[in-house]
């Protein structure tokens, strides 16, 4: 009898409720949000050894769907090349390929001392149905642990902001963990698919959550792209009411977790994990939840694993967004501040920005160290000379912008320091997927009535209020009107990339927490 679910939420519950021919469940408690099942036990101790034991110059042979069967534990000497790592690798999985045929043969004969070991490493209960098929899943995954203490060392310089926007999206603190599967928290980390930085956002869905564009791409910025990491998370939340199916959804989309309850026909993490066979849900995504689990708690003890561990201090900072679009020299002129140091502070600056060929986008949250003047810097950016003020992005033709392959109207709206229903009305376009590529869009300052936006406003809100909790009905310019803060420093403050895109108990910054 399939398992009832326990995390059900408004009408995605109701849906479960009727795959699972079951009433509600409670909701998970404050206390423990993030289920364990005790199935998945010998999954999460598989990922514990992995990022707490054994090392990047280790590795453990083992089987890709039962992770408590660990054929052999291989080690690297100092010194050996990728590809005679690899040749030791497919060596090994072919020695216990052989070996697990033969022991899934009908008679197997008189069996090796290796044999007889590894056909001990399955219960007698259920061996017959684990042998089956098992020489098709041996697996060789590499240790983790000294690169899970480095990234240990280097959370500290954002644990505090990732935190924050953890609670201030109503995720759980737990997930700050995450990082660490994702890239050891590694910001300047790639991957084979394209995924960038410490959150290790493709720029598909990076695209609905940062600026990304010729000059600049958020996804290289740890901070704003903690910001919409705890945005995504919480959307997947809202939409499958589960936290083990919204966190398995980062990795494998909302999409591909609908489709897993459909076809399993329930909400049960663990029966997802051991029975949904989808097309697209690999070891990857089936071990996401349960390494995430591991690695949250390898870190919460990370005295046990790595001893004494100092954390970086987290990294102090200010933001002012750009009035104009803005070269880096002039930037350089501006804040007093040295273009290392700038780039240091803005990673998410593309390299055409600091060659020259591109200029920082206006509304721009440009980070700043410790030390500069906040009000003297914005005051000197919104004096800066017409003549030092650059073009708009090199995406602008005479009249407005060319979209390229890819672009989406909040992605260009952003680069242009406006919204995407301003671009929406000013183009006449019924919905914010009606642009194709090659197409011109009328943008702010392009002509055709279309009116240059106010720079940002650096006054802080009216009687020292910090942040707004937004109500059902508001919308971003009712918010900017009642505040006294402008829609785009909102936009900015709260890394929003569609004005329409909040929801009644989000809390909205007003202020800059670290600039006042």
């Amino acid at each position: 009898m399939l398992k009832r679910a326990r995390w059900l939420r408004a009408s995605r519950g109701v849906l479960l409720a009727l795959l699972l021919g079951g009433p509600l469940a409670a909701a998970a408690t404050d206390a423990e949000p993030l289920p364990r099942p005790a199935g998945l036990e010998p999954d999460i101790a598989f990922w514990r050894r992995i990022f707490g034991e054994v090392t990047t110059r280790e590795a453990l042979v083992h089987d890709n769907r039962y992770l408590d069967i660990v054929y052999e534990k291989l080690s690297f000497p100092a010194g050996t090349s990728d590809r005679e790592r690899e040749q030791a690798m497919k060596a090994t999985r072919d020695r216990y390929a052989a070996i697990l045929r033969r022991l899934d043969s009908p008679d197997p004969g008189r069996l090796s001392r290796d044999e007889k070991r590894v056909r001990k490493l399955f219960p007698k209960e259920v061996r017959a149905a684990r042998l089956s098929g098992a020489a098709d899943r041996v697996r060789v995954q590499m240790g983790l642990a000294d690169r899970f203490r480095e990234g240990l060392v280097r959370s500290g310089r954002w644990e505090p902001h990732i935190r924050e926007q953890l609670a201030q999206a109503g995720v759980p603190a737990r997930l700050a963990a995450l990082p660490h599967v994702e890239s050891s928290f590694n910001p300047e980390a790639r991957s084979f698919v394209g995924a960038a930085g410490l959150w290790q956002f493709t720029a598909g869905t990076g695209r609905q959550f940062m600026m990304i564009n010729d000059a600049v791409d958020e996804r290289r910025d740890p901070f704003r792209s903690s910001e919409a990491a705890a945005r995504l998370l919480k959307s997947n939340y809202r939409e499958l009411g589960s936290w083990p199916l919204a966190i398995t959804a980062y990795n494998h989309g909302v999409g591909g977790m609908r489709r897993a309850v459909r076809e399993t026909g329930t909400a049960d993490i663990e029966t997802i994990v051991r029975r949904y066979n989808g097309p697209a849900f690999g070891f990857a995504s089936r071990n996401f939840y349960v390494s995430f689990l591991a690695a949250e708690e390898v870190e919460r003890d990370a005295e046990r694993y790595f001893g004494s561990v100092r954390r970086d201090d987290p990294e102090p900072y200010a933001t002012v967004p750009l009035p104009h679009h803005l070269r880096v020299n002039t930037l350089v002129r501006v804040t007093g501040v040295t273009p290392e140091t700038l780039r240091t502070y803005n990673p998410s600056l593309l390299p055409t920005v600091w060659a020259g060929r591109q200029p920082a986008p206006r509304g721009y949250p440009l980070r700043l160290p410790p030390g500069v003047s906040l009000q003297d810097t914005t005051e000197l950016l919104a004096a800066v000379p017409a003549a030092e003020r650059a073009g708009a992005p090199s995406s602008t033709v005479a009249g407005g912008h060319r979209v390229k392959p890819g672009e989406t109207l909040s992605g260009i709206a952003a680069r242009y320091g406006t919204s995407a229903a301003t671009l929406a009305r000013l183009n006449g376009l019924s919905s914010a997927n009606k642009i194709r590529a090659g197409q011109v869009l009328k943008v702010p300052g392009s002509g055709g009535g279309a009116r240059v936006a106010e720079a940002p406003s650096s006054a802080p809100p009216a009687g020292g209020q910090q942040t707004y909790v937004v109500r059902r009905g508001d919308n971003l310019a009712s918010i900017a009107k009642r505040t006294g803060v402008p829609q785009r420093q909102l936009m900015a403050l709260n890394s929003l990339d569609n004005p329409n895109r909040i929801y009644p108990g989000q809390r909205l910054r007003l202020r800059d927490s670290k600039g006042g």
